[in-house]
Protein backbone atom coordinates (compact mmCIF):
# COMPACT_ATOMS: atom_id res chain seq x y z
CA UNK A 1 0.00 0.00 0.00
CA UNK A 2 1.57 3.57 -0.81
CA UNK A 3 2.24 5.94 1.89
CA UNK A 4 1.54 9.63 1.85
CA UNK A 5 3.64 11.94 3.17
CA UNK A 6 3.63 15.76 3.28
CA UNK A 7 6.51 18.55 2.44
CA UNK A 8 6.50 21.53 0.69
CA UNK A 9 8.35 23.51 -2.23
CA UNK A 10 9.90 27.02 -2.33
CA UNK A 11 8.08 28.78 -5.32
CA UNK A 12 9.33 32.57 -5.50
CA UNK A 13 9.12 33.70 -2.14
CA UNK A 14 6.22 31.56 -0.84
CA UNK A 15 5.78 27.78 -0.53
CA UNK A 16 3.41 25.08 -1.75
CA UNK A 17 2.12 22.27 0.07
CA UNK A 18 4.02 18.75 -2.47
CA UNK A 19 2.58 15.25 -1.26
CA UNK A 20 5.39 12.57 -1.59
CA UNK A 21 3.70 9.62 -2.50
CA UNK A 22 6.36 6.23 -2.03
CA UNK A 23 5.23 2.56 -3.34
CA UNK A 24 7.35 -0.48 -2.47
CA UNK A 25 7.09 -3.84 -4.55
CA UNK A 26 9.57 -6.58 -4.64
CA UNK A 27 12.16 -7.24 -7.99
CA UNK A 28 14.83 -6.00 -9.39
CA UNK A 29 16.51 -3.40 -7.61
CA UNK A 30 15.44 0.23 -8.60
CA UNK A 31 15.04 3.39 -6.63
CA UNK A 32 12.87 6.21 -8.88
CA UNK A 33 12.21 9.86 -8.29
CA UNK A 34 9.79 11.33 -10.46
CA UNK A 35 7.75 14.94 -10.48
CA UNK A 36 9.85 17.34 -11.91
CA UNK A 37 13.03 16.48 -9.62
CA UNK A 38 16.60 18.38 -9.86
CA UNK A 39 20.06 16.77 -9.50
CA UNK A 40 20.22 17.43 -5.75
CA UNK A 41 16.51 15.81 -5.31
CA UNK A 42 17.98 13.11 -7.41
CA UNK A 43 20.80 11.93 -5.43
CA UNK A 44 18.95 12.00 -2.26
CA UNK A 45 17.93 8.38 -2.96
CA UNK A 46 22.28 7.80 -1.89
CA UNK A 47 21.78 9.83 1.18
CA UNK A 48 19.05 8.49 2.21
CA UNK A 49 20.18 4.59 1.78
CA UNK A 50 23.66 5.48 3.90
CA UNK A 51 21.54 7.38 6.59
CA UNK A 52 18.73 4.54 7.15
CA UNK A 53 21.66 2.25 7.37
CA UNK A 54 23.19 4.36 10.24
CA UNK A 55 20.31 4.21 12.17
CA UNK A 56 20.13 0.20 11.89
CA UNK A 57 17.14 -0.07 9.76
CA UNK A 58 16.91 -1.56 6.64
CA UNK A 59 18.00 0.27 3.83
CA UNK A 60 16.05 0.05 0.31
CA UNK A 61 19.96 -0.68 -0.82
CA UNK A 62 20.20 -3.63 1.35
CA UNK A 63 16.46 -5.56 -0.50
CA UNK A 64 15.31 -6.44 -3.99
CA UNK A 65 12.80 -4.04 -3.91
CA UNK A 66 11.64 -1.53 -6.66
CA UNK A 67 11.18 1.73 -4.88
CA UNK A 68 9.00 4.45 -7.01
CA UNK A 69 8.93 7.98 -5.09
CA UNK A 70 6.35 10.58 -6.95
CA UNK A 71 6.30 14.37 -6.19
CA UNK A 72 3.03 16.05 -6.65
CA UNK A 73 2.02 18.09 -8.55
CA UNK A 74 4.21 16.10 -10.90
CA UNK A 75 4.54 19.67 -13.05
CA UNK A 76 6.25 21.76 -10.70
CA UNK A 77 9.76 21.73 -10.33
CA UNK A 78 11.17 20.22 -7.67
CA UNK A 79 14.89 21.27 -6.21
CA UNK A 80 17.07 21.17 -3.22
CA UNK A 81 17.85 18.80 -0.33
CA UNK A 82 14.29 19.28 1.89
CA UNK A 83 12.88 16.24 0.75
CA UNK A 84 15.46 14.16 2.29
CA UNK A 85 13.72 13.20 5.44
CA UNK A 86 10.05 13.16 4.04
CA UNK A 87 10.97 10.40 1.80
CA UNK A 88 13.40 8.41 4.21
CA UNK A 89 9.97 8.16 6.42
CA UNK A 90 7.95 7.45 3.51
CA UNK A 91 9.87 4.74 2.46
CA UNK A 92 9.70 3.16 6.07
CA UNK A 93 6.38 3.73 6.24
CA UNK A 94 5.83 1.69 3.72
CA UNK A 95 8.09 -1.08 4.07
CA UNK A 96 6.51 -1.57 7.49
CA UNK A 97 9.90 -0.52 9.65
CA UNK A 98 7.82 2.18 11.74
CA UNK A 99 4.00 3.29 12.34
CA UNK A 100 3.11 6.91 12.70
CA UNK A 101 -0.07 9.09 11.13
CA UNK A 102 1.82 11.34 8.38
CA UNK A 103 -2.01 13.69 8.93
CA UNK A 104 -1.55 17.69 9.53
CA UNK A 105 2.61 16.93 9.44
CA UNK A 106 4.76 19.13 7.18
CA UNK A 107 8.15 17.43 6.89
CA UNK A 108 11.33 18.89 5.40
CA UNK A 109 14.99 18.41 6.10
CA UNK A 110 18.33 17.52 4.74
CA UNK A 111 19.74 14.21 5.53
CA UNK A 112 23.65 13.12 5.81
CA UNK A 113 25.21 10.02 5.83
CA UNK A 114 25.07 9.07 9.53
CA UNK A 115 21.37 10.26 10.17
CA UNK A 116 21.76 13.67 11.60
CA UNK A 117 19.70 16.50 9.88
CA UNK A 118 21.20 19.55 8.33
CA UNK A 119 19.74 22.86 8.09
CA UNK A 120 17.52 23.97 5.19
CA UNK A 121 16.62 27.20 3.59
CA UNK A 122 13.37 28.96 3.58
CA UNK A 123 12.10 27.45 6.26
CA UNK A 124 10.08 30.42 7.51
CA UNK A 125 8.01 30.24 4.13
CA UNK A 126 7.13 26.70 5.02
CA UNK A 127 6.11 27.56 8.41
CA UNK A 128 3.80 30.54 7.04
CA UNK A 129 2.42 27.99 3.96
CA UNK A 130 1.55 25.52 6.90
CA UNK A 131 -0.37 27.99 8.92
CA UNK A 132 -1.87 29.37 5.73
CA UNK A 133 -3.24 25.81 4.68
CA UNK A 134 -4.42 25.12 8.13
CA UNK A 135 -1.84 22.44 8.88
CA UNK A 136 -1.05 21.77 12.76
CA UNK A 137 2.66 20.76 13.17
CA UNK A 138 5.58 20.92 11.42
CA UNK A 139 8.52 19.01 11.93
CA UNK A 140 12.02 20.77 10.73
CA UNK A 141 15.59 20.48 11.72
CA UNK A 142 16.62 21.77 15.26
CA UNK A 143 18.25 25.17 13.47
CA UNK A 144 15.70 25.93 11.62
CA UNK A 145 13.23 25.61 14.60
CA UNK A 146 13.78 28.79 15.91
CA UNK A 147 12.81 30.87 12.84
CA UNK A 148 9.33 28.62 11.63
CA UNK A 149 9.25 29.80 15.38
CA UNK A 150 7.80 32.86 14.73
CA UNK A 151 4.67 31.84 13.25
CA UNK A 152 1.80 31.55 15.69
CA UNK A 153 -0.43 29.08 16.69
CA UNK A 154 1.58 26.39 14.52
CA UNK A 155 3.53 23.50 16.49
CA UNK A 156 6.73 23.60 15.45
CA UNK A 157 9.29 20.81 15.89
CA UNK A 158 13.00 20.31 15.85
CA UNK A 159 15.23 17.07 15.16
CA UNK A 160 18.35 16.69 14.90
CA UNK A 161 18.66 13.07 13.94
CA UNK A 162 16.56 10.48 11.78
CA UNK A 163 16.21 8.12 14.64
CA UNK A 164 15.09 10.95 17.23
CA UNK A 165 12.32 11.96 14.49
CA UNK A 166 11.31 8.28 14.57
CA UNK A 167 11.26 8.02 17.78
CA UNK A 168 9.20 11.44 18.46
CA UNK A 169 6.62 10.03 15.44
CA UNK A 170 6.29 7.06 17.59
CA UNK A 171 5.91 8.31 20.49
CA UNK A 172 8.71 6.91 22.08
CA UNK A 173 9.90 10.27 22.50
CA UNK A 174 8.61 13.97 23.42
CA UNK A 175 9.56 16.75 22.12
CA UNK A 176 8.63 20.46 23.05
CA UNK A 177 7.19 22.89 20.57
CA UNK A 178 9.59 25.66 20.23
CA UNK A 179 8.65 28.51 21.74
CA UNK A 180 9.88 32.02 20.39
CA UNK A 181 9.74 35.08 22.31
CA UNK A 182 9.54 38.13 19.76
CA UNK A 183 10.28 40.53 21.48
CA UNK A 184 14.01 39.53 22.16
CA UNK A 185 14.55 39.54 18.87
CA UNK A 186 13.08 42.97 17.86
CA UNK A 187 14.47 44.54 20.80
CA UNK A 188 18.38 44.04 19.72
CA UNK A 189 20.06 46.78 18.97
CA UNK A 190 22.33 46.71 16.26
CA UNK A 191 25.78 47.11 16.22
CA UNK A 192 26.70 49.34 13.07
CA UNK A 193 29.90 49.89 12.76
CA UNK A 194 29.53 53.67 10.52
CA UNK A 195 27.96 57.00 12.15
CA UNK A 196 26.74 59.84 10.60
CA UNK A 197 29.28 61.63 13.72
CA UNK A 198 31.93 60.09 12.24
CA UNK A 199 31.60 62.36 8.67
CA UNK A 200 33.12 65.66 9.32
CA UNK A 201 31.58 68.86 7.38
CA UNK A 202 29.16 67.67 4.37
CA UNK A 203 26.29 69.69 6.27
CA UNK A 204 24.40 69.43 2.80
CA UNK A 205 24.93 66.25 2.20
CA UNK A 206 23.62 65.29 5.43
CA UNK A 207 20.57 67.30 5.17
CA UNK A 208 19.83 65.46 2.14
CA UNK A 209 20.65 61.90 3.89
CA UNK A 210 18.19 62.87 6.43
CA UNK A 211 15.65 63.69 3.83
CA UNK A 212 16.04 60.57 1.72
CA UNK A 213 15.55 58.54 5.10
CA UNK A 214 12.60 60.19 6.74
CA UNK A 215 10.23 60.21 3.19
CA UNK A 216 12.20 56.54 1.40
CA UNK A 217 13.13 58.64 -1.27
CA UNK A 218 15.94 58.01 -3.42
CA UNK A 219 19.39 59.54 -3.28
CA UNK A 220 22.13 60.70 -5.89
CA UNK A 221 25.19 61.98 -4.80
CA UNK A 222 28.29 63.38 -7.06
CA UNK A 223 31.32 64.77 -6.13
CA UNK A 224 35.30 64.07 -6.57
CA UNK A 225 37.03 60.54 -5.11
CA UNK A 226 37.64 60.23 -1.29
CA UNK A 227 35.23 63.08 -0.77
CA UNK A 228 32.92 61.00 1.37
CA UNK A 229 30.21 59.84 -0.87
CA UNK A 230 30.45 56.21 0.18
CA UNK A 231 30.92 56.50 4.08
CA UNK A 232 27.44 58.58 3.74
CA UNK A 233 25.70 55.67 1.62
CA UNK A 234 26.92 53.34 4.33
CA UNK A 235 25.53 55.68 7.08
CA UNK A 236 22.18 55.45 5.76
CA UNK A 237 20.79 52.84 7.30
CA UNK A 238 21.93 53.76 11.22
CA UNK A 239 19.37 56.85 10.57
CA UNK A 240 16.26 55.06 9.56
CA UNK A 241 13.83 53.17 11.69
CA UNK A 242 13.88 50.02 13.34
CA UNK A 243 11.56 47.90 11.44
CA UNK A 244 8.32 46.66 12.82
CA UNK A 245 7.31 42.77 13.41
CA UNK A 246 5.79 42.56 10.20
CA UNK A 247 8.12 44.44 8.05
CA UNK A 248 11.01 42.17 9.66
CA UNK A 249 9.11 38.71 8.79
CA UNK A 250 9.17 40.19 5.05
CA UNK A 251 12.82 40.32 5.05
CA UNK A 252 13.66 37.53 7.20
CA UNK A 253 11.45 35.24 4.48
CA UNK A 254 13.73 36.55 1.77
CA UNK A 255 16.92 36.32 3.49
CA UNK A 256 15.99 32.83 4.66
CA UNK A 257 15.19 31.50 0.92
CA UNK A 258 18.70 33.14 -0.11
CA UNK A 259 20.75 31.35 2.12
CA UNK A 260 21.82 34.95 3.66
CA UNK A 261 20.35 34.29 6.76
CA UNK A 262 22.80 35.77 9.58
CA UNK A 263 23.86 32.66 12.10
CA UNK A 264 22.04 32.97 15.46
CA UNK A 265 19.46 35.49 14.15
CA UNK A 266 16.52 33.52 13.50
CA UNK A 267 14.76 37.28 12.64
CA UNK A 268 16.27 39.83 10.86
CA UNK A 269 15.55 43.03 12.69
CA UNK A 270 18.03 45.26 10.68
CA UNK A 271 17.89 47.65 7.59
CA UNK A 272 19.42 46.04 4.62
CA UNK A 273 21.97 47.83 3.20
CA UNK A 274 23.00 46.06 -0.24
CA UNK A 275 25.98 47.29 -2.10
CA UNK A 276 26.09 45.31 -5.42
CA UNK A 277 29.77 45.42 -7.66
CA UNK A 278 29.44 47.59 -10.89
CA UNK A 279 30.38 44.31 -12.79
CA UNK A 280 27.04 42.76 -11.57
CA UNK A 281 24.65 41.31 -14.22
CA UNK A 282 21.29 42.29 -14.93
CA UNK A 283 19.92 38.89 -13.17
CA UNK A 284 22.33 39.27 -10.29
CA UNK A 285 20.52 43.05 -9.63
CA UNK A 286 16.76 42.09 -10.68
CA UNK A 287 16.46 38.07 -9.94
CA UNK A 288 16.46 35.54 -12.17
CA UNK A 289 18.01 31.56 -12.84
CA UNK A 290 15.72 28.62 -13.07
CA UNK A 291 13.70 28.44 -11.01
CA UNK A 292 13.78 32.40 -10.28
CA UNK A 293 15.22 33.16 -7.53
CA UNK A 294 15.92 36.83 -5.56
CA UNK A 295 17.62 39.61 -6.80
CA UNK A 296 20.05 42.56 -5.29
CA UNK A 297 16.84 44.69 -5.62
CA UNK A 298 14.75 42.29 -3.50
CA UNK A 299 17.54 41.66 -1.00
CA UNK A 300 17.65 45.36 -0.19
CA UNK A 301 13.36 45.42 0.22
CA UNK A 302 12.77 47.54 2.86
CA UNK A 303 16.17 48.87 2.96
CA UNK A 304 18.93 50.07 1.21
CA UNK A 305 20.49 49.53 -2.20
CA UNK A 306 23.69 51.33 -2.97
CA UNK A 307 25.47 51.86 -5.83
CA UNK A 308 29.13 53.47 -6.31
CA UNK A 309 30.43 54.07 -9.01
CA UNK A 310 27.20 54.85 -10.89
CA UNK A 311 28.08 54.85 -14.58
CA UNK A 312 30.42 51.96 -14.50
CA UNK A 313 27.83 50.05 -14.12
CA UNK A 314 26.64 48.55 -17.69
CA UNK A 315 23.49 50.52 -19.00
CA UNK A 316 20.92 47.41 -19.45
CA UNK A 317 21.32 46.69 -16.01
CA UNK A 318 20.70 50.76 -14.80
CA UNK A 319 17.71 50.59 -17.20
CA UNK A 320 16.31 47.56 -15.85
CA UNK A 321 15.82 49.33 -12.19
CA UNK A 322 13.57 51.76 -13.56
CA UNK A 323 10.35 49.76 -13.47
CA UNK A 324 11.11 48.73 -9.73
CA UNK A 325 11.91 52.38 -8.81
CA UNK A 326 8.10 52.95 -9.95
CA UNK A 327 6.23 49.80 -9.00
CA UNK A 328 8.17 49.00 -6.01
CA UNK A 329 8.22 45.12 -6.83
CA UNK A 330 10.01 42.87 -9.91
CA UNK A 331 8.27 40.43 -11.81
CA UNK A 332 10.61 37.96 -13.58
CA UNK A 333 8.77 36.06 -16.63
CA UNK A 334 10.14 32.80 -17.78
CA UNK A 335 7.78 30.34 -20.24
CA UNK A 336 6.67 27.99 -17.19
CA UNK A 337 6.93 31.31 -14.52
CA UNK A 338 6.31 34.32 -13.58
CA UNK A 339 7.12 35.33 -10.33
CA UNK A 340 7.03 38.63 -8.35
CA UNK A 341 9.00 39.53 -5.97
CA UNK A 342 9.11 42.97 -3.88
CA UNK A 343 11.16 45.11 -4.32
CA UNK A 344 10.45 48.71 -2.16
CA UNK A 345 14.34 49.83 -1.81
CA UNK A 346 16.32 53.10 -1.43
CA UNK A 347 17.89 53.71 -4.21
CA UNK A 348 20.92 55.44 -3.17
CA UNK A 349 23.66 56.06 -6.38
CA UNK A 350 27.16 57.47 -5.79
CA UNK A 351 29.04 59.01 -9.45
CA UNK A 352 32.20 60.89 -9.77
CA UNK A 353 31.78 63.80 -12.31
CA UNK A 354 33.78 62.51 -15.15
CA UNK A 355 35.76 59.31 -15.25
CA UNK A 356 38.97 61.02 -13.28
CA UNK A 357 36.65 62.90 -11.28
CA UNK A 358 38.24 66.48 -10.85
CA UNK A 359 35.77 68.08 -13.68
CA UNK A 360 35.64 71.58 -12.51
CA UNK A 361 37.40 70.94 -9.26
CA UNK A 362 39.09 74.43 -8.25
CA UNK A 363 41.97 72.29 -6.87
CA UNK A 364 43.11 69.39 -9.33
CA UNK A 365 42.88 69.37 -12.83
CA UNK A 366 40.54 67.40 -15.08
CA UNK A 367 42.12 65.04 -17.84
CA UNK A 368 39.13 63.69 -19.32
CA UNK A 369 38.91 64.15 -22.68
CA UNK A 370 35.10 66.07 -23.95
CA UNK A 371 34.43 62.52 -25.31
CA UNK A 372 35.55 60.74 -22.49
CA UNK A 373 32.98 62.94 -20.16
CA UNK A 374 29.69 62.34 -22.80
CA UNK A 375 30.66 58.77 -23.20
CA UNK A 376 30.76 58.50 -18.99
CA UNK A 377 27.32 60.69 -18.47
CA UNK A 378 25.52 59.31 -21.18
CA UNK A 379 25.17 56.20 -19.48
CA UNK A 380 22.71 57.59 -17.08
CA UNK A 381 19.84 58.03 -19.28
CA UNK A 382 17.07 60.60 -18.58
CA UNK A 383 14.12 58.41 -17.23
CA UNK A 384 16.49 57.12 -15.15
CA UNK A 385 17.99 60.05 -14.03
CA UNK A 386 13.92 61.60 -13.64
CA UNK A 387 13.12 58.83 -11.22
CA UNK A 388 15.75 60.34 -8.16
CA UNK A 389 14.10 62.77 -5.55
CA UNK A 390 17.45 64.30 -4.40
CA UNK A 391 20.55 65.15 -6.47
CA UNK A 392 23.22 66.44 -3.86
CA UNK A 393 26.74 67.86 -4.46
CA UNK A 394 29.82 66.26 -2.03
CA UNK A 395 32.37 68.35 -2.58
CA UNK A 396 35.62 67.68 -1.17
CA UNK A 397 36.69 68.28 2.46
CA UNK A 398 38.87 71.27 3.80
CA UNK A 399 41.73 70.00 6.60
CA UNK A 400 39.34 72.60 9.10
CA UNK A 401 36.48 70.32 8.47
CA UNK A 402 38.07 67.23 8.97
CA UNK A 403 39.14 68.22 12.44
CA UNK A 404 36.08 69.17 13.55
CA UNK A 405 33.79 67.34 16.14
CA UNK A 406 30.60 66.57 14.71
CA UNK A 407 27.89 65.26 17.90
CA UNK A 408 25.01 66.74 17.03
CA UNK A 409 24.39 65.27 13.99
CA UNK A 410 24.91 61.11 15.82
CA UNK A 411 23.25 58.69 14.27
CA UNK A 412 21.10 58.35 17.36
CA UNK A 413 20.11 61.80 17.33
CA UNK A 414 18.87 62.41 13.38
CA UNK A 415 17.23 58.59 13.77
CA UNK A 416 14.87 59.95 16.35
CA UNK A 417 14.12 62.96 14.24
CA UNK A 418 13.44 60.54 11.23
CA UNK A 419 11.40 58.02 13.83
CA UNK A 420 9.03 60.98 14.31
CA UNK A 421 8.92 61.96 10.50
CA UNK A 422 7.65 58.23 9.57
CA UNK A 423 5.13 58.64 12.57
CA UNK A 424 3.59 60.93 11.05
CA UNK A 425 3.36 59.46 7.55
CA UNK A 426 2.20 56.31 9.46
CA UNK A 427 -0.69 58.52 10.76
CA UNK A 428 -1.67 60.14 7.87
CA UNK A 429 -2.20 57.03 5.98
CA UNK A 430 -3.50 54.53 8.20
CA UNK A 431 -7.23 56.48 7.06
CA UNK A 432 -6.37 55.00 3.87
CA UNK A 433 -8.76 51.81 2.46
CA UNK A 434 -5.45 49.43 2.35
CA UNK A 435 -3.67 50.85 5.36
CA UNK A 436 0.02 48.33 4.84
CA UNK A 437 -0.11 49.63 1.16
CA UNK A 438 1.76 53.14 1.75
CA UNK A 439 4.47 53.13 4.79
CA UNK A 440 6.83 56.27 3.55
CA UNK A 441 5.33 59.27 1.30
CA UNK A 442 7.93 58.05 -1.56
CA UNK A 443 5.33 55.51 -1.88
CA UNK A 444 2.30 58.08 -2.46
CA UNK A 445 0.17 56.98 -5.53
CA UNK A 446 -1.01 60.49 -7.75
CA UNK A 447 -4.46 60.94 -5.91
CA UNK A 448 -2.59 60.80 -2.46
CA UNK A 449 -0.27 63.56 -3.60
CA UNK A 450 -3.41 65.47 -4.69
CA UNK A 451 -4.56 64.89 -1.68
CA UNK A 452 -1.77 65.32 1.05
CA UNK A 453 0.57 67.62 -1.19
CA UNK A 454 -1.47 70.42 -0.89
CA UNK A 455 0.61 73.98 -1.55
CA UNK A 456 -0.42 77.64 -1.50
CA UNK A 457 -0.35 79.87 -5.04
CA UNK A 458 3.03 81.33 -4.18
CA UNK A 459 4.49 77.89 -4.57
CA UNK A 460 2.24 76.68 -7.73
CA UNK A 461 3.33 80.23 -9.23
CA UNK A 462 7.28 78.76 -9.17
CA UNK A 463 6.27 75.06 -10.17
CA UNK A 464 4.69 76.32 -12.88
CA UNK A 465 7.35 78.20 -14.29
CA UNK A 466 9.63 74.84 -14.09
CA UNK A 467 7.38 72.48 -15.36
CA UNK A 468 6.44 75.15 -18.64
CA UNK A 469 10.11 75.91 -18.88
CA UNK A 470 10.81 72.11 -19.21
CA UNK A 471 13.14 72.20 -16.36
CA UNK A 472 10.70 69.63 -14.46
CA UNK A 473 8.86 66.95 -16.14
CA UNK A 474 5.39 64.95 -15.12
CA UNK A 475 7.43 62.81 -12.69
CA UNK A 476 9.48 65.22 -11.67
CA UNK A 477 6.69 67.66 -10.66
CA UNK A 478 5.40 64.83 -8.51
CA UNK A 479 8.84 64.00 -6.83
CA UNK A 480 9.21 67.43 -5.85
CA UNK A 481 6.20 67.43 -3.96
CA UNK A 482 6.61 64.54 -2.54
CA UNK A 483 10.06 65.74 -0.72
CA UNK A 484 8.35 68.58 0.06
CA UNK A 485 5.86 66.54 1.70
CA UNK A 486 8.58 64.73 3.82
CA UNK A 487 10.24 68.24 4.21
CA UNK A 488 7.50 69.50 6.00
CA UNK A 489 7.30 66.17 8.12
CA UNK A 490 10.21 66.70 9.51
CA UNK A 491 9.57 70.26 10.52
CA UNK A 492 6.31 68.77 12.09
CA UNK A 493 4.24 70.92 9.47
CA UNK A 494 0.99 69.99 8.86
CA UNK A 495 1.05 71.49 5.50
CA UNK A 496 3.86 72.30 2.95
CA UNK A 497 4.79 76.02 2.69
CA UNK A 498 6.73 77.80 0.00
CA UNK A 499 9.96 77.40 1.96
CA UNK A 500 9.60 73.43 1.95
CA UNK A 501 8.44 73.43 -1.43
CA UNK A 502 12.20 75.64 -2.40
CA UNK A 503 14.41 73.19 -0.55
CA UNK A 504 12.62 70.27 -2.39
CA UNK A 505 13.34 71.85 -5.72
CA UNK A 506 16.95 72.95 -4.81
CA UNK A 507 17.58 68.94 -4.06
CA UNK A 508 15.83 68.49 -7.90
CA UNK A 509 17.05 71.54 -10.30
CA UNK A 510 20.32 72.20 -11.39
CA UNK A 511 20.85 75.02 -13.74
Amino acid sequence: MPSKVFSAAIVGLDAQIIEIETDVSYGLRCFTIVGLPDKAVEESKERIGAAIKSTYLRSPHQQPQRILVNLAPADLKKEGSLYDLPIALGYLLTSDQIRFNPQDKIIAGELSLDGKIKPIKGALSLALAAKEKKWSEIILPKPNATEAGLVKDLKVIGVETLKETIDYLENKKKILPTSVDIKDFLSQENDYSFDLGYIKGQEYAKRALKITAAGGHNLLMFGPPGAGKTLLAKSLPTILPLLTFEESLEVTKIYSIAGFLPEGKPLVNFRPFRSPHHASSEAALIGGGNPPRPGEITLAHRGVLFLDEFPEFHRDVLESLRQPMEERKITVLRAKNQLTFPANFSLVAASNPCPCGYLNDPERECICGPSQIQKYKRKLSGPLMDRFDVFVEVPAVKYEKLIEADEKNSSRRIREKVRLARQIQKERFSSEENKNAVITNNEMSIPQIKKYCQVDPKSQSILKKYVNSGKLSARGYHRVLKTARTIADLEGESSISYDHLTEALMYRIKE
